[in-house]
């Protein structure tokens, strides 16, 4: 079986992700293709889409939105993602038993002897006026009746899990601030989420294996598992292993693959990326040493916005008063470092409101 070393692997990400060269696709379907933006932190996938897409115009995500066309709801391991409304309706059922367990695993004690069936329903019954209500509002109106768990106990568990929710815009809108406001998926898309398989088959588990692999592959089954959160899904892997191809990594692990998916030569030029916080081309994968050091693993699931040099994280970016202030990680070459600045210079534009293009490289570490 052929090895992949971990730069083949970077490179195949890289390709995946668009990330290795700039596409020109529609927004809409670089979403699509990503199996979602994570984006709980409502600016981020703007500057993920800007570093992926030739000609990005934000205003057309927003429109997305505003047209329903892409959602915001709690979907792969129970965070805020950026979907296709399509694929919102498709997944959200094959998703629900993870996001009930994983809000119980938070909640487990405050919940205890709630009977979680007659909780949904009820979150359901205030939501049918059609009217938005955030978290802590929608807990109020249901403390009377269960006031042990705590609002906050009751709203993570209605919002995240048993109810399937939306946030509505204009959170999520470019350069727009909003707090979040809640409202039942199928109301705000006029149509019920498609119910779960009662076939003992999983189609929405097999749609999942293939859309990951199109978008990360070649990946492992654990890294499959760490994207989406989902364990049960080796009856879909093993329904459509017949499609697939296989290769192991350096370790030894299997790795599953679409056989027509990008798998460029691993000296393949990468260009310098700026990722926002949470990218999914970090976390979506276990074992996360195809782009990122061991040493710096804990970045990705701080909020640090990293850049990418060579294909790997090589530094962290912030910005404030419009300048991007690049920190390195480690050493950068001259041409590195010039390639970062003109990277830099390209967001600070695209972020600012006036065309600023400052930018500055902090010191190298010693």
């Amino acid at each position: 079986m052929t090895v992949l070393g971990t730069r083949a692997l970077n490179r195949a990400t890289l390709a995946r992700q668009l990330l290795l060269d700039r596409a020109d696709v529609p927004a809409l379907d670089a979403v699509a293709h990503l199996g979602g933006l994570q984006a709980q932190e409502p600016q981020e996938p703007f500057v993920g889409l800007w570093s992926r897409l030739r000609s990005f115009d934000p205003a057309s995500l927003s429109d997305l939105l505003t047209q329903r066309l892409l959602v915001r709801t709690h979907l792969m391991r129970r965070t805020v993602h950026l979907v296709t409304s399509e694929d919102a309706l498709a997944w959200r059922a094959r998703h629900d038993a993870m996001l009930r367990q994983r809000v119980l695993g938070t909640y487990r004690r405050e919940l205890e002897g709630v009977d979680l069936e007659e909780l949904a329903a009820a979150g359901r019954a205030v939501m049918s006026d059609g009217e938005p209500r955030s978290m802590a509002q929608l807990a109020r109106e249901l403390a009377d009746r269960w006031p042990a768990p705590g609002p906050r106990a009751l709203g993570e568990m209605l919002v995240a899990a048993l109810v399937p929710m939306v946030q509505l815009p204009p959170r999520g809108l470019w350069r727009t601030k909003g707090g979040v406001r809640n409202l039942p998926m199928a109301s705000w898309l006029s149509r019920e989420i498609d119910p779960p398989a009662t076939d003992g088959a999983d189609p929405v588990g097999e749609t999942l294996v293939r859309r990951y692999l199109a978008a990360f592959g070649p990946a492992a089954s654990a890294d499959l598992r760490a994207w989406c959160g989902l364990a049960g899904l080796p009856a879909a892997i093993a329904a459509i292993r017949e499609e697939l191809v296989t290769f192991r990594d350096e370790r030894g692990r299997e790795l599953l693959d679409l056989p027509g998916a990008p798998r460029p030569d691993p000296d393949a030029p990468a260009p310098v990326r700026f990722l926002p916080a949470f990218d999914n081309a970090i976390l979506g994968y276990q074992d996360r040493t195809r782009i990122i050091d061991d040493a710096f693993r804990g970045l990705s699931v701080a909020g640090a916005r990293v850049v990418l040099v060579d294909g790997r994280v090589a530094a962290t970016w912030s910005v404030e008063a419009g300048t991007v202030t690049v920190t390195p990680l480690r050493g950068f070459s001259r041409p590195e470092s010039t390639a970062v600045a003109e990277q830099g210079r390209a967001l600070a534009a695209f972020l600012s409101e006036d065309d600023n293009r400052r930018v500055e490289i902090a010191d190298s570490p010693r």
